[in-house]
């Protein structure tokens, strides 16, 4: 009952600083500092109950689209404890700044998944508006048998990243 307690108070003050303006363009935890050892595959929930990131994302992205960008990202970083919270409320209100130019939410492509290891994996999202679209990036982190959110970073430069790409660069 404390740990569900303690779980509402943290949402709460979560909730209170979304409330907050700033402008960064990332959140960002500190540092875990526990050792891990492989565990189980990246991309389903185990039979043990452990969630896995395209399940947390999955739900981001609902929350996303039909609540707003407050939910979706508390709701994720509700897994990493170590959250600064100053960081994820200017992320906050840069992402919601950015939606109302952009215009409305209309889907996500995933670009790219990456694993460095069985405890921390990389997932990159085209995430679709009326005018442009946007890039998102989740990085997740099992520092025992739970996945948390360790960064989350949204940007706008997949398009001229794209275009650089297609540049001659004079090699065969």
């Amino acid at each position: 009952m404390q740990n569900s307690i303690f779980k509402a108070i943290r949402l709460i003050v979560l909730i209170v600083f979304a409330g907050a303006i700033g402008n960064n363009l990332s959140a960002q935890t500190k540092p875990a500092a526990t050792t891990t050892k492989p565990e189980a595959a990246v991309k389903t929930p185990t039979a043990a109950g452990i969630i896995a990131p395209t399940t947390l994302i999955e739900k981001f992205f609902r929350s996303y689209d039909k609540e707003s960008t407050t939910k979706a990202m508390i709701d994720i970083f509700k897994t990493n404890p170590l959250i600064d919270s100053n960081s994820l409320v200017k992320l906050i209100s840069k992402i919601d700044t950015t939606r109302s130019l952009i215009g409305a939410y209309t889907g996500k492509d995933l670009i790219v998944q990456r694993k460095a290891s069985n405890s921390l994996v990389l997932y990159s999202y085209l995430v679709k508006h009326q005018n442009q679209p946007l890039r998102f990036t989740f990085m997740f982190y099992k520092p025992k048998n739970e996945w948390v959110i360790y960064r989350l970073y949204f940007d706008d430069s997949v398009s001229s990243e794209l275009e650089q790409s297609a540049k001659i660069t004079g090699k065969p």
